[in-house]
């Protein structure tokens, strides 16, 4: 059923009533500060999100850096495609794949602790629009790396610079602390349904 001109006028009104109040709230917000985005929850893409963020940033024309805290060297689609953007964006793989696959406790500390040493090189760098800390919530929760080292160091950082946080079990502290806090739900996922992790999806 179309409209009749008094609807199509009723909903321009009110259109132009929301925009208002849209516009005056934009408006009203004036900070502009590195933010601290944590990507956590059961559910798939917190990876996936981060790396759109690496990938808008990288669209700015900012330089990004991305540390991979238990993913190895994995061969990944949006590490070919990232190759693109030369030296704008930096990639480390600094874990030897997850837990249950070194069954290292050891082997996992040490590498948590390269991964962190070379988080805080990155953020050092004063060119620097976004770090992307891939599954560091996964080293946090099983001890790798102290949680208090990890918040002093994202608190005391550039107040430009952007860092997103990834990973399942987020401590409560590192929620606290964040700007924004994105909790995926795992909803319905196809390897329940016995498909395998496929290229272009998962990885």
């Amino acid at each position: 059923m179309s409209d009749t001109s008094e609807d199509a006028a009723r909903w321009r009104e009110k259109m132009a009533r929301r925009k208002a109040v849209q516009d005056a709230e934009v408006a009203s917000k004036t900070v502009e500060k590195g933010l601290l985005l944590v990507h956590t929850g059961p559910g798939k893409g917190k990876s996936t999100a981060a790396m759109g963020l690496a990938l808008r940033m990288l669209g700015r024309g900012r330089p990004v850096a991305i540390v991979q805290f238990i993913k190895g060297a994995w061969s990944t689609g949006e590490r070919f495609a990232f190759e693109a953007f030369g030296d704008q964006l930096t990639w480390h793989s600094m874990g030897e794949g997850f837990t249950w696959e070194t069954q290292d406790r050891a082997r996992d500390i040490a590498a948590a602790a390269r991964a962190w040493e070379e988080a805080c090189a990155q953020m050092a760098r004063p060119e620097l629009g976004l770090l992307v800390l891939d599954e560091l919530c996964i080293a946090l929760r099983y001890d790798y790396i102290p949680l208090g080292e990890v918040l002093a160091t994202l608190s005391a950082r550039r107040p430009d610079l952007h860092v997103v946080v990834t990973g399942r079990n987020a401590p409560p502290a590192l929620m606290e602390a964040a700007d924004l806090v994105t909790e995926m739900q795992a909803t319905k996922h196809p390897f329940k349904a016995g498909v395998k992790a496929q290229e272009g999806i998962e990885f």
